[in-house]
């Protein structure tokens, strides 16, 4: 590893710490000015309850002291605190066993979604303008029309109700095979899509031709050329995408009853649950900047022409 790459690398680290910093800030900021709070919905309560309530958490304190004593407890502590809602449980600890779940479900529906995909595609090019081409373009195209309820529900309706093959309930192994499938439909059929258009354009490059005047195997032609120069963009869009995936879909946890980080979430954001909002918005912040980090640097791997600046 070069200076430049390592100049690069603690370049992009400071640059996701200020971002991370930034997405924090903001998250903090907007919720805290959005009418109600997390007790005013509790009919119940007296206003002095509330207010010991809001003593209790901090929540009576000026806007800017919230801030920094939660900026200086992640920093120092790496501490979000307690979780409003769920009595007794502190934030980290929710999110990471939700975190667990959602990682394995995440990380495997990512990965058969990227290695389909770029099959798929690459079969599509290859085949371009042939009856295969139309038909794999037109499933992916289904797939990316298609809203993730939709399937998710549809697949629920089928295969778990009428046909009784999978359980319907996401938090037992056999119950995860549904949700993984529903989750990466939709990355299978973008990467599709960006492998097929990533390597028509590839195949028409002056050394592809050059490659292949030269007498060069069309294996080597196209696994070795073709098919890894295609890679980039499908590598610039596996970052966000697989940070998301692992976090969990908001809309598949919910429909299979996964016990992952999404469902949390949700509920946190329904219930003005301050803390978790914070948590599980900065853990999916964090993902995002490292994946983003670690596709950049895969850029050099795929092709060592890429310099680092």
């Amino acid at each position: 590893m070069n200076s430049k790459t390592v100049a690069y690398i603690i370049k992009r680290i400071i640059l996701a710490l200020v971002t991370i910093w930034v997405v924090m800030t903001i998250t903090f900021f907007v919720m805290h000015l959005i009418p109600g709070g997390p007790f005013t919905s509790e009919k119940a309560s007296s206003p002095s309850v509330q207010a010991a309530m809001e003593a209790k958490y901090g929540l009576d304190k000026p806007l800017l002291e919230q801030y920094w004593t939660y900026i200086k407890d992640i920093v120092t502590k790496f501490d979000f605190g307690p979780s409003i809602k769920l009595k007794g449980r502190q934030v980290i600890d929710v999110i990471f066993d939700g975190f667990k779940t959602s990682f394995k479900l995440g990380l495997i529906a990512a990965a058969w979604g990227a290695i389909v995909g770029v099959f798929l595609g690459a079969i599509a090019a290859l085949k371009r303008n042939t009856v295969l081409d139309r038909v794999i373009m037109v499933i992916a195209t289904a797939f990316i029309s298609m809203p993730g309820f939709i399937v998710g529900s549809l697949m629920l309706l089928v295969f778990a109700i009428e046909l009784k093959w999978v359980p319907a309930n996401g938090s037992t192994g056999a119950g995860l095979i549904l949700p993984i499938i529903a989750l990466g439909l939709s990355p299978m059929a973008n990467i599709t899509r960006l492998t097929r258009s990533s390597m028509l354009d590839v195949l028409g490059q002056d050394y592809i031709r050059t490659a292949k005047s030269k007498g060069v195997s069309q294996g080597k032609t196209i696994f070795g050329h073709a098919l890894k120069n295609a890679l980039i963009p499908v590598i610039t869009y596996l970052g966000p995408m697989i940070a998301y995936i692992v976090t969990g879909s908001l809309v598949i946890e919910q429909i299979f009853a996964v016990p992952g980080i999404g469902r949390y979430f949700v509920s946190s954001i329904n219930s003005r649950d301050y803390p978790m909002i914070m948590g599980t918005t900065i853990v999916l912040a964090v993902l995002i900047v490292i994946m983003n980090l670690i596709c950049d640097i895969l850029y050099k791997v795929v092709d060592p022409r890429i310099d680092f600046k």
